[in-house]
Order: C-alpha cells, then sequence, then structure tokens
C-alpha cells in the first residue's frame, strides 16, 4: 500500500519526503528537480509500541511501516504531456491515496512556476489534470460499454448509467471521489478503471516556522476550498520539520518542538494520517523475541490478519486469543488478563480491532 506525494514543483514534496522517510530524495530550487519517483518505508509512530515493550521487555520492537512515493512535479498541460506529464500520472496511478502538498508560505527566494502564492488555485491546477486524464478513461471505457448496452446487457445498461454520471462530474470539475454513489455501484463499476481523483487525499499544507502551530491565510482558504471533499488537512513547517530531523538526541528534538508550541513533529501525524488514508490499522503480538505492529486492512478478519504473519496461519487457522490493548496495558501481563476472564477466544469470523494484541492457533 503506497501514498504517493504530489503537488506543483517546488513547494516542499521533496523536502517532506525526506523528513519522512530520512532517504534524501534530492531537493533543490528549480522545477522537475525529482525525475524518478523515489519510495522510502516509513515506520508509523505509536505509543502503544513502546507501552508494551516496557512491559514484556523483548529483544527487539518492530513498528508498522508505510510506503511514501515522491512523485515529480505536476503542471499545467501534464495531461496533455506538458513537463513531465504522462510519466508523473502513470505514476500516481500506482499509488493508493494521496499526500498533495500546497505551498502556503510566502518566500521570494524560492520561486513558484506561476510567480504569486495561491495554494487554492494551485490545488485547481492538479485537480484539473487529473480530472482531464479520468474524463480521458471513462470515456474509453464508454464506448465499449455503450455497445453492449445496445445489445440489452442489462449488466452493461446500469454501468452506462453510472460511467455517465462520473463523465459528467469529471466534464463539471469535479473529482471521482466527490461523486455520490452507492457503494457497490462504485465497486463494480469504478474502482476497476483506477481513475486518479477516486483516490483518497489528505491535504499538506506548507507553511513558515511562525504558522507551524496556528496556520495563516492561507491555510484557512485551503480549508472552506476543500471542506466538501470529507479530506483532512494537516499543517506542516516542511522546512522546520526537516531541520528537527537533522538534530542528535531525541531531548533536543523535544525542546524544538516547545519552543514552537507543538506537543509532537508534525511529521508523525502525517505518517498516521496516511496510514488511516490508506485504510490500514495495527494489531500487535508481544512475546519476549518480539514486540511487533503488524498492518492489516480496516474489516479485516482473525484469519486475514494471520495470513499477514504467514500464510500458514491463514491456512490453518484454528483461533485466535485476542487481547484488548488497554486491558493489557492495566493488567500488566497476558497470565493477568487470563486471570481477569478478559482474554476472549475468536473464531474464523471475527473482525480485527485497531490495537487488538492476538495470539493464533493454526494446523497444517
Amino acid at each position: 500500500m503506497k501514498a504517493g506525494i504530489v503537488g506543483l514543483p517546488n513547494v516542499g514534496k521533496s523536502t517532506l519526503f525526506n523528513c519522512l522517510s530520512n532517504a534524501k530524495a534530492q531537493s533543490a530550487n528549480f522545477p522537475f528537480c525529482t525525475i524518478e519517483p523515489n519510495i522510502g518505508v516509513v515506520n508509523v509512530p505509536d505509543a502503544r509500541l513502546s507501552a508494551l515493550e516496557s512491559i514484556v521487555n523483548p529483544e527487539r520492537v518492530m513498528p508498522a511501516t508505510v510506503d511514501i512515493v515522491d512523485i515529480a512535479g505536476l503542471v499545467k498541460g501534464a495531461s496533455k504531456g506538458e513537463g513531465l506529464g504522462n510519466k508523473f500520472l502513470a505514476n500516481i496511478r500506482e499509488t493508493d491515496a494521496i499526500i498533495h502538498v500546497l505551498r502556503c508560505f510566502d518566500n521570494d527566494n524560492i520561486v513558484h512556476v506561476d510567480t504569486d502564492i495561491n495554494p487554492v488555485r494551485d490545488k485547481e491546477t492538479i485537480d484539473i489534470e487529473l480530472q482531464i486524464k479520468d474524463l480521458e478513461s471513462v470515456e474509453k471505457r464508454l464506448e465499449r460499454v455503450k455497445k453492449a448496452a445496445r445489445t440489452g446487457d442489462k449488466l452493461a445498461q446500469k454501468e452506462l448509467v453510472i460511467l455517465n454520471k462520473v463523465k459528467e462530474s469529471l466534464e463539471s470539475a469535479v473529482s471521482v471521489r466527490e461523486i455520490a454513489l452507492d457503494k457497490s455501484d462504485r465497486e463494480a463499476y469504478v474502482k476497476t478503471l483506477q481513475l486518479l481523483t477516486d483516490k483518497p487525499v489528505l491535504y499538506v499544507c506548507n507553511v513558515d516556522e511562525a504558522s507551524a502551530k496556528d496556520g495563516n491565510d492561507y491555510v484557512t482558504q485551503v480549508k472552506e476550498a476543500v471542506k466538501n471533499e470529507e479530506a483532512e488537512v494537516i499543517v506542516l513547517a516542511v522546512a522546520t520539520e526537516a531541520d528537527i530531523t537533522e538534530l542528535d538526541t531525541f531531548e533536543e528534538r523535544q525542546m524544538f518542538l516547545e519552543d514552537l508550541g507543538l506537543d509532537e513533529a508534525g511529521a508523525s501525524k502525517l505518517i498516521r494520517a496516511a496510514y488511516k488514508l490508506l485504510n490500514l490499522q495495527t494489531y500487535f503480538t508481544a512475546g519476549v523475541k518480539e514486540v511487533r505492529a503488524w498492518t492489516i486492512n480496516i474489516g479485516d478478519t482473525a484469519p486475514q490478519a494471520a495470513g499477514v504473519i504467514h500464510t500458514d496461519f491463514e491456512r490453518g487457522f484454528i483461533r485466535a486469543e485476542v487481547m484488548k490493548y488497554d486491558d493489557y496495558v492495566t493488567l500488566g501481563s497476558e497470565a493477568k488478563v487470563k486471570e481477569a476472564g478478559k482474554l476472549a477466544v475468536e473464531g474464523k469470523e471475527y473482525i480485527v480491532q485497531d490495537g487488538d494484541i492476538m495470539n493464533f492457533r493454526f494446523n497444517v
């Protein structure tokens, strides 16, 4: 599961990527500095791991991770091949969610491709290019569906109605994720097209250091512009966050954050938000060899969760022993959770909840 960082050139995408992944993607003050997408595997910050570590004292601790992709900057006309347009759009299609970085700071020393700062216009520039590309995909599909519908194919006739609705919305500059569709219709007729504007999006307002805590007028404009999208907006002073990651000790980083009036690094909040955006959640295993956070989809069953550890666990699943995180931390051990009657034995239908601590029984 990958989240792709997108935006116009010179809005801070690669600096943010470096901040998140420490992969040191090239960052410079000129358009198209990023050409090939950079991929970083980023640990998901989770205070629950530290609490479990203090109780179990394991040999090692393994956090959950999420893949972050730094994609080349897009410009007006990308859908027609301008700049790195076609390559950029192909890279977005390969991701599962979008982190859209918007420049929300003034700095005459950092050039903007449209000369002045206007994050709402910048957002619309990218939206339009993605919508145009999606419109091409929908129209191609419509050509085939219309032929089948004319023969009396009921499923094709239903798809025709849905795709025409999507087409009309895109022509009105409405992204696919904003279109009111039944979940079943979206799954059957839209998801298979892998449309760019159907991907969930998280907006990152890149601000200056002074605006890191409370934002600024640019951020207010962005929030107003996206209020109907059900999208989260995060305020991040990307250059400042990059400086924080360069500090040697945790104590130094915390002092820097406190000076800014922040309780934690914005990058940590962003990673957790991206994890959630990808429809992911965490369950834990806790033993003396290892305390580990395992990544699963929200809604996964116990056998599916077991399969993340090993396919044999899913294939030969018998049952899962489940402890709630709060019970485990409060009582202090698996034995005490059992004594208190709070260890549940669950079968194949159990839907795993975020934070569950699990043991699996299986036979192959």
